[in-house]
């Protein structure tokens, strides 16, 4: 089975990992802070906190600026659960705001228009988290304009979007952020087995989350209440967690790292294939700037799907010819955990459109064009064989790059 991504290990990672398990430390060694610096050197950030998810990251993130019960969060639908669940773990509510239904991130005008409404009601957020969806960034510029005028803080989702850039900078900076979250997940742009990390340019906000990752606990005199009782004491000073990242997976980090700018190169001409290969079928593709995005993944939407079948015939199809396609992502807001927290179903049309049509096709370093060729050849078949016409999809030149436009509203 072809899968939809997966990692791209070579002999110098597996040595890089060897290397960690001969040595004298597995964990709290020196290998996790060299991968927070490089991860600051790359990104272009103070500071950087590793730890075992990205969750872990966002739950964190969270507790670092003070969310709690009463606070709300607002995220968009369109992501996996993790990108809300991080304020549930903190008392906090959340609340969504509706997808644009080019770049399938969440929608600026409708952001604008829901904190317009909720500050006549004394009702604003405390953190917004937008998700950069498959890798490509969100409209950062606006969203921080509006965090301004609103004075709601910025985690950045970009669990997809290391590597990727926004106006110049690469994702991850903090020009635009207050924390700005990554996933190192096997499926990811680079991968540590498991790991995320959180990057702040706030040096307090980094030691907050520095505290929350290991128990709450400190080793240094000047924090403590009291004097050190010897060299073996510590002292709890709030309650965290153990979400610490070992020695082992910041090893295989560095590593990979170091090969990041060529792997997101690949999936860059990997999706421009695909978009070539797509280009005269009834299907919407993401809005996207090419050289902007790390392209984690490359989804699509089939158009006038008002019912599901023909994207799960598409799926269906793919699956039987042995190629994985996924769905990314089922709304948040619909999930029965998240319907039973309010009394009124929230209705975002956008997203729940976008999940009717959409999905997701392999795309990782490694995969061949003849496999992109199988898997747009039986995409193609499907629309011959239910005989849909065949409509234009329009090609959008976008700062010197191949991005491709979506049709209208269905």
């Amino acid at each position: 089975m072809i899968p939809y991504g997966k990692q791209q290990i070579s002999d110098d990672d597996i040595q890089a990992v060897v290397d960690v398990l001969r040595s004298d430390y597995l964990t709290q060694g020196p290998m996790v802070p060299r991968f927070e610096k490089a991860l600051c050197d790359y990104t272009g950030a103070s500071h950087a906190v590793a730890v075992n998810s990205a969750t872990s990251a966002l739950h964190i993130a969270c507790r670092a600026l003070n969310l709690g019960p009463g606070d709300q969060v607002w995220t968009t639908p369109i992501s996996f659960v993790a990108s809300a669940n991080c304020a549930m773990y903190c008392g906090a509510s959340v609340d969504f705001i509706d997808i644009n239904p080019n770049t399938f991130n969440l929608c600026v005008d409708k952001l604008e228009q829901k904190l317009i409404a909720a500050e006549k009601k004394g009702n604003l957020p405390k953190i917004v988290i937008p998700v950069h969806l498959c890798g490509q960034p969100c409209d950062m510029q606006a969203i921080a304009r509006l965090s301004q005028r609103y004075g709601f803080k910025i985690i950045e989702d970009a669990s997809h979007a290391l590597g990727a850039s926004y106006n110049g900078n690469k994702v991850g900076s903090g020009t635009t952020a207050d924390i700005t979250v990554f996933s190192f997940h096997p499926v990811k742009m680079i991968t540590c087995g498991e790991g995320g990390a959180a990057l702040t340019n706030t040096t307090e906000l980094a030691n907050k989350m520095r505290s929350l990752r290991s128990h709450g606990i400190t080793r240094d005199p000047q924090e403590m209440t009291e004097p050190p009782h010897g060299g073996w004491y510590y002292q709890q000073l709030e309650l965290g967690y153990n979400y610490r990242l070992s020695d082992i997976h910041a090893a295989l980090g560095i590593s990979q790292l170091a090969k990041l700018d060529r792997f997101v190169a690949e999936r860059r001409q990997l999706a421009n294939h695909y978009q070539s290969l797509l280009a005269d079928l009834p299907l919407h593709l993401q809005t996207c700037n090419t050289n902007e995005s790390s392209f984690h993944l490359f989804t699509l939407r089939v158009k006038n799907n008002t019912h599901t079948q023909l994207r799960n015939h598409i799926y269906n199809k793919l699956r039987g010819k042995g190629i994985a396609a996924q769905i990314h992502y089922i709304p948040i807001h619909t999930q029965p955990y998240y319907q039973k927290l309010v009394q009124q179903r929230c209705v975002l049309p956008e997203a729940e459109s976008y999940y009717r049509e959409t999905i997701t096709l392999p795309l990782y370093v490694g995969l061949e064009l003849s496999v992109q060729q199988r898997v747009c050849e039986s995409i193609e078949s499907v629309f011959k064989a239910c005989n849909k016409p065949q409509l234009e999809t329009k090609a959008l030149p976008e700062e010197g790059c191949k991005a491709l436009k979506l049709g209208g509203h269905r």
